[in-house]
């Protein structure tokens, strides 16, 4: 808490400062400007304030929402939520050598974390360096999370509650992108940390990757000396749309301890694919990724324990009116549609051969009204249907959810 004051006391000098300045000196980084950015160019794509030729730059963004819950007939009735407050910090430290960070806030502070960390360094477009704190570039979500880029209040169930989104780790790694007339191709490799047994041995009982995220250990060490790896290629064309494949894979277990070896090498493997793009003629953006997870799990665990897991979303948004609105000249007004899908356990009992039926399936219509590009209203209905490992009547929850996100 006492670091959470002195950084927004920090972020409140810097603003009075700024209001005591000439406007004039206060200018926005310039962006790539070749309307081929890919998801991975997320972290940098973003709005900054930078004070006249100081190489450091300034940015954030903030969500809060309002729900209406109700599971199966009983409510927690009417709630009101601080989803997030996020700082960026970004810096030129030389010609061709940046560093930027990304600090989240969650639920008013009861989680902080270091979400993004590292140091850029650029030796030609296809190939340049990246160490410190970075987001594993599995699927597309966990690399273009920030809150005023989605019309939905929750994020993806798939993304969250499958896959640890959003997923950090230390590490090293490298990048790069090729432009050829419409075309840009990319890809990174990371080698970070990794995972931990928390995946299979959690509160949840059942094979649940976030859990990892509560090991803070793995900012300082791993938890079994191996190497977690990360690779992504992408492939975008600026009249089509984006289309990615990445994975994700290592050793989760502790096989060995002081030279004593207690298990055999246990491994995580994930694969997804992501893909977006906008119909011209209707300006329909469609955005969406799916994922497959594979375990590797002792024969000790139960069935319950997913060795297989699946699932993703599809966003479809639909401008539906442009033009000035409550005296904002760039308003639009959207009109959207989410539908998830998770299987926590794919595959069937041995002893009956009946399907485990760990599963959930969502549709979230939405309507958000975009007064400026980087702020977002808006208001969504979810509906759930969640089935147990037996396969009873679903447990049914739907509800209203009011909110908001912006960059500042």
């Amino acid at each position: 808490m006492k670091k959470f004051f002195l950084l927004l006391s920090f972020v409140l000098a810097l603003r009075i400062a700024f209001g005591q300045i000439d406007p004039e000196l206060l200018r926005k980084p310039l962006k790539d400007t070749s309307g081929l950015q890919l998801n991975m160019d997320a972290v940098y794509n973003r709005p900054f304030i930078q004070l006249g030729k100081l190489p450091v730059a300034l940015g954030g963004y903030v969500e809060a929402n309002y729900q209406y819950l109700s599971e199966d007939g009983v409510s927690e009735g009417h709630q009101f939520q601080m989803r997030r407050l996020t700082l960026f910090v970004s810096s030129s430290i030389a010609k061709r050598i940046k560093f930027l960070s990304e600090i989240e806030f969650e639920d008013g502070t009861k989680e902080i974390n270091i979400e993004f960390a590292s140091v850029d360094f650029e030796f030609a477009p296809l190939l340049n360096f990246r160490g410190g704190v970075v987001m594993n570039p599995i699927g597309g979500f966990n690399q273009n999370h920030d809150g005023p880029k989605w019309e939905f209040v929750d994020r993806p169930i798939s993304a969250t509650q499958m896959l640890p989104a959003t997923w950090s780790n230390v590490g090293f790694g490298i990048f790069g992108k090729k432009y050829k007339k419409n075309w840009v191709y990319a890809y990174e490799a990371y080698l970070t940390n990794g995972f931990d047994e928390s995946i299979i041995s959690n509160s949840e009982n059942k094979t649940f990757l976030p859990a990892a995220k509560e090991n803070r250990d793995r900012f300082e060490e791993s938890f079994n000396g191996s190497p977690l790896v990360t690779g992504k290629i992408a492939i975008k064309n600026s009249k089509i749309g984006e289309f990615g494949l990445s994975y994700m894979g290592g050793v989760y277990n502790k096989f060995k301890d002081d030279g004593l070896i207690l298990d055999k090498k246990r491994r995580l493997s994930v694969f997804a694919v992501d893909f977006n793009a906008t119909i011209s003629k209707t300006k329909t953006f469609i955005n969406g990724e799916w994922a497959w997870i594979n375990l590797d799990i002792a024969d000790t665990y139960t069935e319950q324990f997913g060795r297989k897991q699946q699932g993703g979303f599809i966003d479809i948004v639909q401008p539906i009116i442009k033009k000035p609105i409550f005296g904002f000249d760039k308003a639009v007004l959207n009109a959207a549609v989410r539908f998830e899908y998770v299987d926590w356990n794919k595959g069937s009992f041995k002893s009956t051969g009946h399907n485990i039926a760990d599963h959930i399936i969502s549709v979230v219509p939405a309507i958000s009204w975009r007064p400026a590009g980087q702020t977002v209203v808006r208001l969504n209905y979810r509906c759930n249907w969640q089935s147990d490992l037996l396969g009873n009547p679903p447990s049914k929850l739907a509800g209203f959810q009011f909110g908001f996100s912006t960059y500042f």
